[in-house]
């Protein structure tokens, strides 16, 4: 049976804390046993400060996709506190990631990759990959360089 907390303990990487909302909205719901809904999160390192900057202006589009795989993970804390294991997890269904660029940056997928494939790599290539949209906007809260909201699928 397929284990998605064995899968992520091979990856070698540490969860950071999962964020508290910081207005009225909560970070995870539960919508009739089924579905997992994620509000956006931002990247949030292992000591609770957040990655920030402009991609195409102050990061580069790799420490961008860097920060989209921090999102990843500061989602994953998210389910891991919520739910209390991956496994809980049948699928991804959506991953909207929003992506904080300079107006002439046009790679916004290759930035959210860094998240979708940590939970291609997390729950499998059938299960970790779902629809997805990749957006760039003219700002996002605190300066940070992505955010990034999902829905799952509960087994």
């Amino acid at each position: 049976m397929y284990n998605a907390d064995e899968e992520f303990d091979k990856t070698g990487l540490n969860l950071p804390p999962a964020p508290k909302p910081l207005g009225v909205y909560k970070p995870a719901l539960v919508v009739d046993g089924k579905y997992l809904y994620l509000s956006g999160h931002g990247p949030v390192r292992e000591d609770g400060s957040l990655i920030k900057g402009r991609v195409g202006r102050d990061i580069t589009p790799e420490e961008g996709k860097l920060a989209a795989r921090q999102v990843g993970l500061t989602m994953l804390s998210t389910i891991k506190t919520h739910l209390g294991s991956l496994n809980k997890i049948k699928r991804v269904i959506k991953v909207l990631g929003m992506v904080n660029c300079a107006p002439e940056f046009e790679r916004h997928p290759f930035i959210i990759n860094g998240c979708s494939e940590l939970f291609a790599t997390v729950w499998g290539d059938d299960r970790g990959v779902g629809t997805r949209s990749a957006v760039g906007l003219g700002s996002l809260p605190d300066n940070i360089p992505v955010e990034i909201e999902a829905i799952f699928e509960l087994n």
